[in-house]
Order: C-alpha cells, then structure tokens, then sequence
C-alpha cells in the first residue's frame, strides 16, 4: 500500500522541498523509510508519487516526480455537531473524515456539556484519516457556534437534514435534491430542548429524518446518518 501524508503547501512536479518536523520524525523513526524510497504526498491540487532524496534524523528532502491524481471537487456533505466528550468527538472526526465529509461545524446547544474543541488536535486527527482513507481534501473545521447563530447564518441554497429521533420519517431521494450542500445536524447526549426543536423544525430548510428506531450515541448517529446520505446519492 502507498504511503500517503497530506502536503498543504504548492506542490511543483520535479521541484524539490524539505518536509516538516512532525513528517521527518514519522519517516525516519516509524516507517523507517531509506534514501530512494517513494512516498506520496498530496492536498486539495492533487496527489504526487514523490522520492526521498536526501534522509538524516532531523532532516528529510523529497522530490516530487509525477502528478498521479488531479484535484476533486469538494464534498457537498457538511457535519453540524453538537460537541461531546472527548474519545467519542475524536471518533467522529475520523469517521466523518472517512465518509467524505467536506465542513464540520461544532456546536453548543442548551444540553452541551462540552463548550470547547481542541482545534489542532481535530486538524491532525482529520488529516490522518484523510491520509488513511485515500482522499485528497481534509475537512474544513470550523470555529465553535451557538445552535441558534448556526440556524440564522445557512446558507441560502443549503438543505438542513435533522437526525431526529423524534421523527417517523425517512430520508428519500427527492430530499437531496436541487441544493448545493446539505448540512446533517447531530444533537448532544440527551437531546435538544423542547425550545431548540421547535427552532430547528420552524426553520423552512430543515428536512426531519430518522435514523434507527434506537436511541443512538453521537457518534453512532454521526456515522448512520452519512452512511444513509452517502447510499441515497450513490443510487440516485
């Protein structure tokens, strides 16, 4: 399998360039990787097969050889996630990084018992699955909302679907249909308040949906409900 770390800077075929600090230490000391071994490097513009020409312990330089992907066209599938602890958010980071998530906007509603992100711990943990699950652009992370600025501020050609446990009914072919994006809004432990779901369902973008007749954690929720999206858009 190729070797795969995200390269967020201008990539120039036959260009040569010295890798971070973070990238050294993984070459050098844990993939153990020697002078003319290749890797690929990649980032929004592409993905290139690149050589390691120069390799001592604190410093590696490669070559970038040949431009083996053109870029992709981003994803149209956004996260609105209200925040939760910390192994379960961990979790969704990756699992919605893998499912092709473009944007995951963190939220605090009324029943959040978390108020912050980490957000250089989120960025590294989405770059490695991004690197992980052979895509070429990291989800965008976004600064912390409050639901209710969230709500006012979609965008105008933007659909809301809401994982509703409360809901009986199902996500259809139609309701992907004739918008730019969609934005899949997760609630915290324990739900929103009554005050929130009325917000949210008097909200004319929001299509209700339910995910399982369970009551499912954040993360599992996370996981269903663009599982579902991805399997309705793969079909349609």
């Amino acid at each position: 399998m190729n070797i795969r770390l995200y390269y967020p800077n201008s990539i120039v075929e036959n260009a040569t360039a010295l890798i971070t600090k973070e990238h050294t230490h993984y070459i050098v000391n844990v993939l153990r990787l020697k002078r003319g071994d290749e890797i690929n490097f990649f980032n929004e513009n592409g993905e290139w097969k690149s050589e390691i020409i120069y390799l001592e312990k604190n410093r590696v330089e490669v070559k970038f050889l040949k431009k083996i992907r053109q870029s992709t066209s981003s994803s149209k599938i956004n996260l609105a996630i209200c925040l939760v602890k910390k192994n379960p958010m961990d979790n969704i980071l990756q699992k919605a990084t893998e499912l092709g998530v473009g944007k995951i906007i963190p939220i605090i509603s009324e029943r959040t018992e978390i108020k912050e992100l980490n957000f250089d711990r989120a960025k590294k943990i989405v770059i490695e699955a991004t690197e992980q699950s052979n895509q070429l652009i990291p989800p965008e992370i976004f600064g912390v909302v409050k639901l209710k600025d969230f709500l006012q501020n979609l965008e105008a050609n933007s659909k809301l679907l809401f994982a509703d446990v409360n809901s009986n009914e199902s996500l259809k072919n139609e309701d992907l249909k004739n918008s730019n994006s969609f934005s899949v809004l997760i609630g915290p432990e324990g739900d929103f308040s009554p005050q929130e779901r009325r917000s949210i369902l008097e909200n004319p973008k929001v299509k209700p949906f339910k995910i399982s007749r369970n009551i499912l954690r954040s993360d599992t929720a996370v996981i269903s409900a663009i599982s579902m999206i991805n399997f309705i858009n793969n079909f349609n």
